[in-house]
């Protein structure tokens, strides 16, 4: 018997009480956990006067040299400025934690003795829970009331391919690839609710399903956390050689500029 000879006829209640409810709870649960993770989500918290000026210090430093080119510094601002910040680099004038010390191990921060990375974890790993947890009890409700259902005919054909992914739990070999079971209508709805939760909640929502291929641990280092520590003392260290590499490559943008308007405009150019 092929499935070219096989015909099946849906009651409408199966539409009705089964189809329906599963996508609108399916909907509902992604809107509500949504607002869960945004609840769960603890404030950022303010950082100190001294690491914002470690920070801005190092942005100021990499403006500087990245507009060295066509600098709008005449070199008398623009080398005191640059060897200021090399030598406060140099002296450790920026670090939050004040200069290095000489008997000062040189072992990196531990990620672990860090409040902000320890919270930032925590909220990773509850974030994890609330995607994971209501998932599988939507998946456990399908499997106990509607193992076995067949809710829908496809309307378009498709190839062998598909039947496994579209059957799961409906052992019938020769019915015809389009018809979906109950649990492969919650997979096709777990992965294709995302733009509908773009559309509602906006392109950063926590309905997103693709969260949930992740392992606890990897969506954890996935989550909003407050920034990783970093070596700034290496930072500065690196920035001085790109300070002094960028010296050599300074141009005055306004330099001779007289000059090239009157080439510009045809203008004489006076000779001294």
């Amino acid at each position: 018997m092929s499935g070219d000879n096989v015909s099946l006829y849906l009651d409408s209640q199966i539409r009705d009480w089964v189809l329906f409810p599963i996508t609108v709870v399916m909907i509902l649960v992604g809107i509500l956990r949504h607002y869960i993770v945004l609840l769960l989500q603890s404030p950022p918290k303010k950082q100190l006067r001294a690491a914002i000026r470690e920070q801005r210090a190092l942005v100021r430093s990499n403006v500087l040299r990245a507009t060295a080119g066509i600098s709008p510094l005449p070199p008398t601002y623009y080398k005191p400025i640059s060897q200021y910040l090399s030598q406060a680099f140099a002296d450790g004038t920026y670090l939050k934690d004040g200069p290095p010390q000489a008997d000062a191990p040189s072992t990196p921060p531990n990620p672990l003795t860090d409040p902000a990375a320890m919270d930032g974890m925590m909220a990773g790993m509850k974030t994890q829970m609330v995607m994971m947890v209501p998932q599988m009890v939507i998946m456990g409700w399908i499997n106990f009331f509607f193992q076995g259902f067949v809710l829908i005919k496809l309307p378009f054909p498709l190839t062998l391919g598909f039947k496994s992914m579209l059957q799961r739990g409906v052992e019938t070999p020769d019915m015809d690839v389009r018809w979906v079971s109950s649990l492969s209508w919650y997979f096709l709805n777990f992965f294709g609710l995302n733009g509908l939760y773009r559309l509602i909640l906006g392109n950063d929502n926590a309905a997103d399903s693709s969260r949930e291929m992740s392992t606890p641990f990897a969506a954890a280092a996935n989550a909003p956390q407050g920034g990783q520590a970093q070596d700034y003392s290496k930072l500065f260290k690196a920035e001085r050689e790109h300070l002094e590499f960028a010296e050599g490559l300074h141009s005055w943008v306004a330099k001779d500029a007289d000059t090239r308007i009157l080439q510009k405009y045809g203008r004489p150019i006076p000779t001294s």
